[in-house]
């Protein structure tokens, strides 16, 4: 009987102890990520864990799996506060993995993505910046039209992604593409799809009102018919910004640099596309508007003026600067 009492203490005491293990919270009380490689078996996983100060015992950690159901993903993790291990296990069942949330809105071009990726602490400016200029066969699929693009711009699609700390420029870039893509075959976007992206993202940087961006397809449009400059302010800018020289304001010197993208030099569509255009905006260059438009400005509200001839739009144009003027404290 003494024994049985013995032998039954000792069990009850191995019991509390592996509640404690198992149920006391543990952890670190800073910011600690752990990386579970892809194959790393539970073993591995609770060295892992131990080792960076996330379980009490790693032995406790591979007992949960004869009490527990599910696999370990694998990914970054991140802790920050001290937790039951079942809670820790449970996490890693559902591969709740940290992930770094980039946010690319309509109209942004390249150098505002990149700058967009080192904020968000997915790598250097300069590091997207390259790859992007790059890696131009993430986008070979294309119609074919006789020119290379040199860039993947307006092939990055605007949307909300999220990333490991350790995706790759390239990576990013990728899925970027891919999701471009898989958005042109859901409008029907083909055929003339490098002539198309091209118009887009004048239209996405010309205007903000969806109704409006099939009319100001249709304005480019008829400026290129007859033989017009589009002189867009938009693809002067993009110009400084591929020279290095953009400082926040067109000059004179700007519309008068012979870059390719400068449209008021230059007649017909720049080269390549100078952002990364949404849904509306290519919709819009897919089917411009019957229009006898040529000339549009914007007004104070923010809406689009349109014009058919050259005295009509001086007369928006000096409506547009009177009110400006107005707003000015």
């Amino acid at each position: 009987m003494k024994f049985l009492g013995t032998l039954l203490l000792l069990i009850l005491i191995a019991v509390a102890v592996a509640g404690y293990v198992v149920y006391a919270p543990f952890g670190p009380r800073t910011e600690t990520f752990v990386d579970i490689p892809p194959g790393t078996g539970t073993p591995a996983i609770a060295a892992l864990l131990q080792k960076n100060g996330i379980v009490r015992n790693r032995y406790g950690f591979d007992l949960l799996r004869l009490a527990k159901h599910g696999t370990l993903k694998a990914g970054e993790y991140r802790f920050d506060h001290a937790a039951p291990m079942t809670e820790v296990y449970a996490r890693m069942v559902r591969g709740d993995v940290y992930v770094v949330t980039l946010k690319i809105p309509e109209g942004y071009n390249i150098f505002d993505i990149a700058q967009a990726v080192a904020v968000a602490g997915l790598g250097s400016r300069d590091a997207f910046l390259a790859a992007e200029r790059q890696h131009t066969e993430l986008i070979a699929w294309l119609p074919p039209t006789g020119r290379l693009p040199q860039s993947l711009e307006g092939y990055l699609f605007p949307d909300t992604y999220t990333f490991s700390r350790h995706t790759t420029p390239v990576e990013i870039l990728t899925v970027m593409v891919h999701r471009f893509r898989r958005a042109a075959a859901q409008i029907g976007l083909d055929g003339q799809m490098q002539q198309t992206v091209i118009m887009a993202s004048l239209v996405e940087k010309e205007v903000n009102q969806n109704t409006e961006r099939p009319l100001v397809a249709g304005v480019f449009v008829n400026r290129i018919a007859k033989g017009m400059p589009l002189a867009t302010d938009p693809t002067v800018i993009y110009a400084a910004l591929l020279d290095g020289r953009w400082s926040g304001v067109i000059h004179a010197s700007d519309l008068q640099a012979d870059s390719p993208y400068n449209t008021y030099k230059h007649t017909g569509l720049p080269p390549g596309p100078i952002c990364n255009p949404g849904i509306a905006s290519l919709r819009a260059a897919m089917a411009p508007a019957a229009t006898d438009y040529l000339y549009f400005v914007s007004d104070a509200a923010g809406h689009s003026r349109f014009s058919t001839d050259l005295k009509e739009h001086a007369e928006q144009v000096q409506a547009y600067r009177e009110a400006q003027k107005k707003q000015t404290p």
